[in-house]
């Protein structure tokens, strides 16, 4: 599996080409979460996954708390075990992000989960 910038996340997210999974906690996630993420909290099923991301070809980047968290990893492997070519996984995650001054959405922050 590949990783992924934080740079070249923002340019996926702006351009509307990817599936943004954080395989965190459902608390985790509600609280607060990267914009446009879809909460994965454990290994997906392939109804789960084919829900999420219905085109095995297309984009799927996968994050977590941050470098120390391994679930990220899990996750992403998941998706390349139920056949889906490119997931990355952006390992800085939520850390890294809101270092870099970018907004997160949940009840934590009084933006609305999905």
């Amino acid at each position: 599996m590949n990783r992924i910038t934080r740079d070249d996340l923002r340019a996926l997210l702006d351009a509307g080409s990817v599936t943004l999974v954080e395989a965190l906690s459902t608390v985790a996630y509600d609280a607060e979460h990267i914009p446009g993420a879809f909460n994965v909290p454990g290994e997906p099923t392939a109804d789960r996954a084919a829900v999420l991301a219905p085109e095995r070809v297309g984009t799927v980047v996968v994050y977590c708390s941050g470098p120390a968290c391994g679930r990220s990893k899990v996750t992403a492997a998941a998706f390349e075990r139920l056949g889906y070519t490119d997931v990355r996984v952006y390992a800085g995650g939520k850390a890294d992000w809101t270092e870099a001054g970018l907004p997160l959405e949940g009840t934590r922050t009084g933006a609305a989960a999905r």
